[in-house]
């Protein structure tokens, strides 16, 4: 897939899908799709996305990335996407909805045909929505279409929802709306060691400080490494009963027999909350607990592991 990060004209006529979609969720998959599905009409399946455009993070309405770039360029491939815009969303503030439409869409991305969510806004200060982008892209010979919101819970799948249900540490329902487990997808780091002298030796990784933070705790989770699944118990925390100055993702898979990981890239996927972090008295007790989650984490792959949606 061509990866875009300024106005580098299309080569080809394209079929550009519109939004921020900062999550991948199943609306915004409803979106995408509706333009890689163009490919047979012999354009190139586009997606025209902002980076730079932050919120300001309130118990309210959580801020923070829900997937990495890598992550998102993976999926938009497996979805049949050519072409990716990530445009710095100040370059692109000021534009009036028309300029944007005929500088951007007809301009640079050469669009024949355009999708978008039904809450999509543009244009400076964000006043045109979908409506007027299928005015302006009518005026252009630009056909354009127009995604209702998805609905599960009776409620619209957004990312505010999905950020929301993360920090509560209900990560299965998080799943439901995304379509796939949340995850870490990173490399493993060095530790103090203490769970190897436990018996119980953790996979470590940074959390992205631009992501969204789960709820601290112990969760039933699954690593994907070297092509296999592994069931995994992962703290996410400052582990209180030995302390730490940042927040890990720590992960012991109990039936993995491999070698050393230290450098090597995993997937993480954080599946069901077990229970939230505590300070044991001393290791002894911390292990006993391990081993109980791992025990927790092994009974709901036996029930639940065929149904775990897989990326």
């Amino acid at each position: 897939m061509k990866v875009y990060c300024d106005f580098t004209h299309s080569e080809d006529e394209s079929a550009v899908a519109l939004g921020n979609f900062d999550g991948l969720h199943k609306g915004h998959q409803k979106v995408i799709l509706q333009a890689a599905e163009c490919a047979k009409r012999g354009l190139v399946p586009t997606v025209l996305t902002f980076s730079g455009n932050t919120c300001k993070n309130s118990p309210e309405k959580p801020c923070g990335e829900i997937i990495t770039m890598e992550q998102k360029i993976n999926l938009l491939e497996r979805m049949g996407i050519k072409q990716l815009y990530v445009l710095p969303f100040i370059s692109v503030k000021d534009m009036t909805a028309e300029e944007f439409v005929t500088s951007v869409l007809s301009g640079v991305c050469k669009a024949k045909e355009t999708s978008c969510g039904f809450n999509f806004t543009f244009g400076r200060g964000g006043t045109a929505g979908s409506g007027a982008l299928a005015e302006l892209c009518a005026r252009r010979g630009i056909e354009s279409s127009v995604a209702g919101a998805v609905i599960s819970g009776g409620k619209p799948i957004s990312s505010t929802r999905i950020r929301r249900l993360i920090a509560e540490g209900r990560v299965g329902e998080a799943a439901e709306l995304l379509g796939r487990p949340f995850c870490f997808v990173s490399p493993v780091v060095r530790g103090n060691r203490i769970g190897s002298s436990l018996g119980t030796p953790t996979a470590n990784q940074k959390v992205p400080p631009e992501f969204v933070k789960p709820k601290y705790g112990v969760y039933a989770s699954r690593v994907y490494l070297n092509g296999k699944y592994y069931c995994g118990v992962t703290d996410i925390g400052l582990k209180p009963t030995v302390g730490s100055d940042r927040v890990l993702v720590e992960t012991w898979m109990p039936d993995y027999a491999g070698g050393d990981l230290y450098g090597k890239t995993i997937r993480t996927e954080i599946l069901k909350f077990l229970r939230p972090e505590k300070k044991f008295s001393g290791l002894g007790e911390l292990k006993k607990q391990i081993l109980i989650n791992a025990e927790q984490s092994r009974d709901f792959f036996k029930k639940h592991g065929a149904g775990i949606l897989n990326y």
